[in-house]
C-alpha cells in the first residue's frame, strides 16, 4: 500500500472528513482490520488565510511546500491537499517536490465526464469561483462552468469563512444555499460541484435535485483508490 501525504487544516473541520473517507473505503476495498498509510501535516489556517486576504500567494505556497516537503521526507508517495483554493499554488508547491500531487479539480473533472455532465455549477470561495486556477481544469474538459451573481459569490464565501470554518452550521445559510443552487439550475446546470471542502459540511444531495459533486469525498476517494492500487 502507498502512504498518502495529506496537508491538512484548511480547515480542520473538512480534514477530518479526508481522514475519515479515505480509511473507509481502504477498508471496503481491502477489507479486514485494513486502514490507510496516512501522513499529516496540518497548518496553522489563520496564517493562510491571512496570505490570501492579502493577495500574498508566493507566501501561502511556501507554508505548503514546506509542507509537502516534510511529507516526502517521511515517506509520502503522493500529495493530497486538502483544500480547494489552496490549488492555485499546487504548481509553485509541485516545482519544490518529486512527488506528485493529485489534483482535486482533475479529480472532480473526472468525475464530472464519467456522469455524462455538460453543464456545472461550481461553488466555492470567492477565490476559487471567481479565478481561472480551478474553472480551467473543468472546462479544459469541455465541461461549462457557472457561478452565482455577485452577491451570491460574496454570501457563499462570507459562510465558508464565518461559519463553515469555524464548525458553525446554520439552517439559515443552508436554505440560502438551496437558493443559490436552485438559480444555477434554472440557468442550465446539470449538476453542482461542491468546491470548497467545507461546504458538504452543510449541504448534501438529499437536500437538492441537483446531481451532488463533493469535492472533498471524490478527492478522498481518489486518494484511497490510488493507495490500494
Amino acid at each position: 500500500m502507498k502512504t498518502i501525504g495529506l496537508i491538512g487544516g484548511m480547515s480542520w473541520e473538512s480534514t477530518v472528513t479526508y481522514y475519515q473517507v479515505i480509511n473507509e473505503t481502504v477498508k471496503e476495498k481491502l477489507g479486514g482490520l485494513h486502514s490507510a498509510k496516512i501522513l499529516l501535516y496540518s497548518v496553522d489556517f489563520a496564517e493562510i488565510e491571512e496570505y490570501q486576504s492579502q493577495g500574498e500567494w508566493k507566501k501561502s505556497a511556501e507554508v505548503l511546500a514546506s509542507a509537502a516537503q516534510n511529507l516526502e521526507k517521511a515517506g509520502a508517495d503522493f500529495i493530497i491537499i486538502c483544500t480547494n483554493t489552496m490549488h492555485k499554488v499546487a504548481p509553485d508547491i509541485q516545482k519544490k517536490i518529486s512527488i506528485p500531487i493529485v489534483h482535486i479539480a482533475e479529480a472532480t473533472a473526472s468525475v464530472l465526464q464519467s456522469r455524462g455532465i455538460r453543464k456545472v455549477a461550481l461553488l466555492g470561495t470567492k477565490y476559487t469561483m471567481t479565478q481561472d486556477f480551478y474553472k480551467n481544469k473543468i472546462t479544459e474538459t469541455g465541461i461549462e462552468v457557472v457561478i452565482p451573481d455577485d452577491d451570491g459569490v460574496k454570501l457563499v464565501n462570507d459562510v465558508i469563512y464565518n461559519e463553515l470554518c469555524l464548525g458553525i452550521l446554520k439552517d439559515d445559510s443552508k436554505a440560502k444555499f438551496v437558493t443559490i443552487i436552485s438559480d444555477l439550475q434554472k440557468r442550465g446546470a446539470e449538476g453542482v460541484i461542491l468546491g470548497c471542502t467545507e461546504i458538504g459540511l452543510l449541504i448534501g444531495q438529499a437536500d437538492v435535485s441537483l446531481p451532488v459533486f463533493d469535492t472533498t469525498l471524490i478527492h478522498a476517494q481518489k486518494a484511497a483508490l490510488l493507495a490500494t492500487e
